[in-house]
This record gives structure tokens, C-alpha cells and sequence, in this order.
């Protein structure tokens, strides 16, 4: 199987992005489409969500990263069927195929900033070796309304064909050092906590997705209101690089059980022998979201 052929047996191609969402796509870094999922949809993904946290608490979100002030969840796949639909996102998966070719599950996880908190730094999702490495195509689905005051995504348009910034460590793969020069310099944000002055805020209805680029400058907002604004980040990779989560190392019995071929083939666990039966298990501790400290002037050694 390959690509193509997975994503024909899910209804999807490329060819379902349209004339406008290409060009909003390759231009400026990302698109938004309403009603990707339905009201039932979501509220079967939101009850799930709420269950886990309950399960998980301050620990949600450890098989990645915890991110204080803002509750995540990592590994969704194998603890819940109802998020097997996002492996079928159209707008997601036709994208990152048109980008990246074939391609994979890089992670699926989940975020809510809560009242007072949620800001993050900008960053690039993952990092950059030539003009034309693109790795991965992120995207939020939408659980609750993202509005502009209850903590929305940022990006700054156009900036995927900028210097990758802020990379979290654990997305590095083989990339030890990201080269800058002066120019890069330039443009790069002394205080990457700071609005940006082109920045913009994604805004959608519950059932809507928002597809980006990976290697987009963005972050997630303060949640001024303090409204619920569950997200889950369904993240596409290109197949020749490390998934985020390596879906072999923490897959379930259940899950490799339903999982249809293509499900398989996308999830990279064709063939695989499941290693955990039932929940999967919780750690002690918890390593805290942070980027890495890799940025080499170029020309300086």
C-alpha cells in the first residue's frame, strides 16, 4: 500500500483541496474549513477529551510534553475510537499529502488553555534543512468555538517559508543545529512571546479545521474569557522522518484490532505486535514543553 492508495480507500485525494485553499495553502501557510465534522462528532470527541483529562489530570499530555497553564493530552488514538475519524480528515490529509508525498500520523494531541493563561512563544513546529524540507502539516480541530478572545492560534502568513524558530526539542529528529544568517536575524522576534505585528488569530465554529503548515510561525493565545477551547492538533509527517509519538512503541491491542488497512498503513503499524493491553500505562513525572536551543549563525564556528 502507499499513499495514494490509503487515502482512495478513506474517499480522499488531493484533488480535494480546492483552488483556493492550495493557494491560501502554499502562499500564506494554512487554511481554514467549516464543518468538517459534525455537532454529533464533535460532541462525542469533546466527551472523550473531558474523560481522559479526568483519568490523566496534571499528567495529560506526558507521552510529548505537559505545557502548564494549558491541559493537553498525547497518544489519542490508542485511548479512545472516537477520534479514529480524524484519520479520515479530508482537509488535513489532502494537504499534507499534496506537500509531503507520503506520508504518516506524526501525532494526535490535544489542547485547552484555561482563564488567564495559554500564551505561548512563536515557533515552527519542526525545523528545516533546505527551502523545499517540508516535514510536517499540523491542524486543529476545532471541539469548541475558537473566538478571538478564549486563547486562538496565531500564525504570521508567510513566515513557513521563513527560518524555523522556537522548534520544540522533542521535534528535531536528526537536526542538531538550524543555521541562520544575518538576514534571519533580522526578522526573528526578540520577545517570540510578543504579538507579532502580522500576526492574525484563527477563529472557527466546533467541527471546524484549520490546516497549517508546520514549519509556520504560530502559538497559542492567552484565553482572555476563560470559555472551554479544546482543540485536538492532528499532526502529519512526511514518512522518511521520526513520528512525534512512534505509534509501534505505544500501540494497544484495541486498537490495532479495529484499525481498518488504511488506518494502518497511516498510523505505521502494519504488521506491528500491540505492546500495551488496555489503558495505557502513567509515568511519575512528566517532561514540560520546550524548544530547543539549536540556532548556529552561519559562517560562525
Amino acid at each position: 500500500m502507499n499513499t495514494q492508495q490509503a487515502l482512495a480507500a478513506l474517499g480522499i485525494s488531493t484533488a480535494d483541496l480546492t483552488t483556493e485553499q492550495r493557494r491560501k495553502f502554499y502562499q500564506d501557510g494554512y487554511f481554514v474549513v467549516e464543518n468538517v465534522f459534525s455537532p454529533a462528532e464533535v460532541e462525542e470527541m469533546r466527551s472523550e477529551f473531558d474523560r481522559l483529562r479526568k483519568i490523566e489530570g496534571e499528567l495529560g499530555g506526558h507521552e510529548v510534553h505537559i505545557e502548564p497553564g494549558a491541559p493537553r493530552l498525547s497518544n489519542l488514538f490508542n485511548k479512545s475510537p472516537a477520534f479514529d475519524r480524524c484519520l479520515s480528515c479530508k482537509p488535513t490529509l489532502a494537504a499534507a499529502a499534496d506537500l509531503l508525498g507520503e506520508i504518516r500520523v506524526y501525532s494526535l494531541n490535544a489542547r485547552n488553555p484555561l482563564k488567564g493563561q495559554g500564551q505561548q512563544l512563536l515557533h515552527s513546529d519542526v525545523p528545516r534543512v533546505s527551502a523545499t524540507d517540508w516535514r510536517v502539516v499540523n491542524s486543529m480541530v476545532m471541539l469548541d468555538d475558537m473566538t478571538e478572545t478564549n486563547g486562538p492560534t496565531r500564525v504570521v502568513p508567510g513566515s513557513h517559508k521563513w527560518v524555523p524558530i522556537n522548534v520544540p526539542d522533542v521535534n528535531m529528529a536528526e537536526v542538531k543545529k538550524i543555521e541562520v544568517t544575518p538576514d534571519d536575524l533580522a526578522i526573528m522576534p526578540k520577545d517570540p512571546m510578543a504579538p507579532h505585528p502580522k500576526e492574525i488569530k484563527l477563529t472557527g465554529k466546533a467541527g471546524s479545521v484549520a490546516v497549517i503548515n508546520g514549519h509556520i510561525w504560530h502559538g497559542g493565545t492567552r484565553n482572555e474569557s476563560g470559555a472551554s477551547r479544546r482543540v485536538l492538533h492532528l499532526a502529519i509527517g512526511r514518512r522518511d522522518l521520526p513520528q512525534q509519538l512512534n505509534e509501534r512503541d505505544h500501540l494497544t491491542t484495541d486498537l490495532y484490532d479495529r484499525a481498518n488497512p488504511s488506518q494502518k498503513y497511516l498510523l505505521d503499524i502494519e504488521g506491528a505486535t500491540p505492546k500495551v493491553k488496555g489503558y495505557p500505562p502513567m509515568p511519575e513525572t512528566a517532561r514540560t514543553w520546550t524548544a530547543a536551543d539549536t540556532v548556529e549563525i552561519k559562517g560562525r564556528h
